[in-house]
């Protein structure tokens, strides 16, 4: 089970739909909406009606793959099953960074709404209001007062979009929408015909324009799959969520939208017109204009709560993103802890938190950024496609459980779709493309600086734990196990059959015919004999385990020579050998020089004939130098894990003078370390002594396995070195040796 996250999915389809309608209904309609008729006329109904139809699309994908993947993160974790952990960071840099502008802007559209409303109160009881209600510092300060509240509360108790204030700001809507179609009848024909004419005042530039301008008016359902981990019968309820919560805001926009341009607007007065005078309160004066005060205090109260909606589901997702990045190790892994008690991720929501607050104070306008934001999701959006066709493509075995109808056309066209609007918005707003540059940047320098061989390790880990994801990330990986002692196959095949599960990896059983110089086969046939002898025996190990390797057999003269050869010409990712000794002649030997030239992960296995892994319960791990090879170590260890539950201890050695301060340093180190390494609970030892070999040969005597490490002098040069080759001489205890690739 990975840390963090949390034991119980709490979010039911309510909540979970809930998230979706707090995240898209209101608040970009009501910012957006007016901009929409200024350069598209009455077609920016059929501009948020196409919209519609491409979020539609995008939100069957995401379904689609957040049914096949439950987990918190959205499009992190996408990337993160289906392409590499590179992928994935950037993904998840990138996202919650578009989800907390997206939270900086809701806060200041909230803080701008209330100080016009405590404005147009304070102008009525007193005759008139001053000016600093105004002020951008009174809005930012009641801005960062309600990110501030809605932090705290998420903290204290996991929220599924507020739902209290989902439902009055639907109620408030459906009360404009009720009264203007109650009014829309007794309008003239002919005034509803000319309010809606000329109908492309725009053209077709017009409708695309306002297509760049409002999709993000329906972004939103993607946060449902941002908090995938706490959702009950997520199969069943994600799916569903998206789609009423996206269906919600089409049966609010598309109604309204066309309340605005009839009975919203006096006889004589275009919609465009007042589109171009009034794009941020188009929604309060056609309001008005048909329900007077009231209608104007109703619009101003929908705003109110649906700023308030959208920031607590912005809020919401974004501290999931950061928790899941923290648990891979993208981001420090801290902000992946969670409350024992209330089951939140108090660190990732504290950090979202001040970071949106200081965006608010810091950055005087963040229109560019909102921008940026969109640009984003768009990216990322058109990138899920994809990801759904892929996914789709390589899950044979197990297939998602919703499947989006009209596979491949759905995914293609709204990934098409999203990559026409995502082009638009970088060429209509050039700062957007540069804000989101800059940030992806920051982030792949932080990442390769302080957190990519952490993640490395830790996805080396999880793949090896969950074989699927190689299959879903379009590998195969192949092992390469040279046979020639019999004895030793069904160890060897065992051992392999960890590294390259079925149904995903391949197990390659190579043995090589030594031809000695002037060998006549027909008066020597016990080379081919050998041979056949090993690889027989492999066979019939690999068949009784239920295995189904492939095999090779060769001819040639020098064995490590054509062992090199295959493994090249084969593009193996693993190299299994097994030796009956190590001693101090392995030192200079072929092996030493297959290690360090072959371009694949090398593991050499001394064991006693008749070794089996299956009887390996407990496996200890000497800790020391920089880790070289710590991706392969997090590799094998969750392999051998995968299939028997086995007690890792990680060992290290300090001077026999170190002090008790330095001995707490170490333990704390090596258990961080280790949980890196194996996520399973693994034992961690810190022992003072001036004889490291005694201290492991005495571990590795009471343990089935020692892992050891092979002694990196250079890239290219690695060796048995002489501590693995004496405790190899001291202990009969089997040893693995890794050497990771390059």
């Amino acid at each position: 089970m990975n840390p963090g996250q949390p034991t119980q999915r709490h979010i039911g389809m309510l909540g979970a739909t809930g998230v979706g309608v707090g995240a898209i209904v209101g608040g970009g309609m009501l910012a957006l909406a007016g901009t929409a008729f200024a350069v598209a006329g009455p077609s920016a109904i059929a501009a948020f009606a196409l919209n519609g139809l491409i979020a539609l699309l995008t939100a069957l994908s995401f379904a689609e793959v957040s049914s096949k993947f439950p987990e918190s993160g959205g499009t992190y974790t996408f990337a993160k099953k289906v392409l590499s952990v590179e992928a994935a960071f950037t993904f998840g840099w990138v996202v919650w960074f578009a989800s907390i502008v997206a939270a900086v802007l809701y806060a200041l559209g909230f803080g701008h709404f209330a100080m016009v409303a405590v404005h147009e109160i304070w102008a009525s009881a007193y005759g008139g209001a001053p000016d600093w209600l105004r002020e951008r510092s009174m809005v930012c300060g009641i801005a960062a007062a309600a990110t501030l509240f809605y932090t705290v509360g998420l903290c204290w108790k996991s929220a599924g979009g507020g739902q209290w204030t989902n439902i009055g700001k639907v109620a408030v809507f459906a009360i404009l929408i009720a009264c203007g179609l109650w009014a829309l009848p007794s309008r003239p024909i002919a005034d509803v015909g000319s309010a809606l004419r000329p109908f492309f005042a725009g053209g077709a530039g017009g409708l695309f324009r306002a297509m760049g301008f409002t999709f993000i008016a329906l972004q939103g359902f993607d946060l449902i799959a941002a908090v995938a981990g706490e959702i009950r019968e997520p199969e069943r309820t994600i799916p569903r969520a998206m789609l009423y919560s996206l269906g919600t805001a089409l049966l609010i926009y598309l109604p309204l939208l066309l309340v605005v341009a009839t009975v919203g607007m006096p006889a004589g007065q275009s919609v465009t017109e007042t589109g171009r005078e009034n794009p941020e309160t188009i929604i309060a004066v056609a309001a008005q204009n048909y329900l007077g005060t009231f209608g104007y205090w109703l619009v101003l109260a929908a705003a109110i709560l649906s700023m308030l909606s959208a920031l607590e589901a912005n809020l919401f997702a974004a501290s999931r993103v950061a928790m899941s990045m923290a648990r891979d190790r993208t981001l420090p892994r801290h902000l992946a802890k969670v409350d024992r008690r209330r089951g939140t991720p108090v660190r990732s929501l504290v950090l979202t938190a001040l970071i949106v607050i200081l965006i608010l104070l810091v950055l005087p306008d963040v229109a560019a950024a909102g921008a940026a934001a969109s640009l984003i999701f768009l990216v990322t959006f058109a990138l899920a496609h994809w990801i759904a066709i892929l996914v789709r493509k390589r899950s044979v075995k197990r297939p998602p459980p919703f499947r989006t109808p009209l596979f491949p056309v759905v995914p293609t066209v709204g990934g098409l779709s999203c990559v026409a609007l995502a082009i638009y918005q970088g060429v209509a707003v050039p700062s957007a493309g540069l804000i989101a540059t800059i940030w992806l940047v920051a982030g792949g320098l932080l990442f390769l600086g302080l957190f990519a061989n952490r993640a490395r390790i830790a996805d080396a880990s999880s793949t090896a734990l969950d074989p699927e994801v190689l299959g879903l990330r379009g590998r195969s990986p192949l092992v390469l196990v040279p046979i020639a002692n019999p004895d030793n196959a069904r160890g060897l095949v065992a051992l392999a059959d960890a590294l390259a599960p079925p149904e995903v990896g391949r197990v390659l059983l190579l043995t090589v015919v030594v031809a000695p110089d002037g060998w006549i086969p027909g008066e020597d046939p016990s080379p081919i004999d050998n041979a056949q002898l090993a690889l027989g025996e492999a066979i019939f190990s690999s068949v009784s385990a239920g295995l189904r390797p492939e095999a090779l057999a060769t001819v040639a003269e020098q064995p490590w020579t054509e062992i090199s050869r295959v493994a090249r010409e084969h593009r193996c990712e693993s190299l299994l050998l097994g030796l009956s000794a190590l001693s101090e002649d392995a030192t200079g030997t072929p092996l030493e020089q297959v290690m360090s030239r072959a371009d694949c992960d090398i593991v050499v296995l001394r064991a006693p004939t008749g070794w089996d892994l299956a009887d390996v319960r407990r496996i200890v791990v000497p800790v020391a130098g920089r880790g070289g090879h710590d991706r392969l170590l997090a590799r094998l260890l969750a392999s051998l894990a995968r299939s028997n539950r086995r007690e890792i201890a990680f060992l290290q050695v300090l001077p026999a003078w170190a002090t008790e301060e330095e001995c707490r340093l170490a333990r704390r180190s090596l258990k961080r370390t280790a949980h890196d390494l194996f996520w399973f609970d693994p034992e961690v030892v810190i022992v003072s002594s001036d004889s490291p070999v005694d201290v492991v040969v005495e571990h590795a005597n009471r343990s089935e396995l020692l892992i050891l490490g092979a002694q990196r002098v250079s890239r290219r040069k690695k060796l048995f070195g002489r501590f693995t080759l004496e405790v190899a001489r001291r202990t009969s205890c089997p040893i693995l040796l890794i050497s990771r690739r390059g």
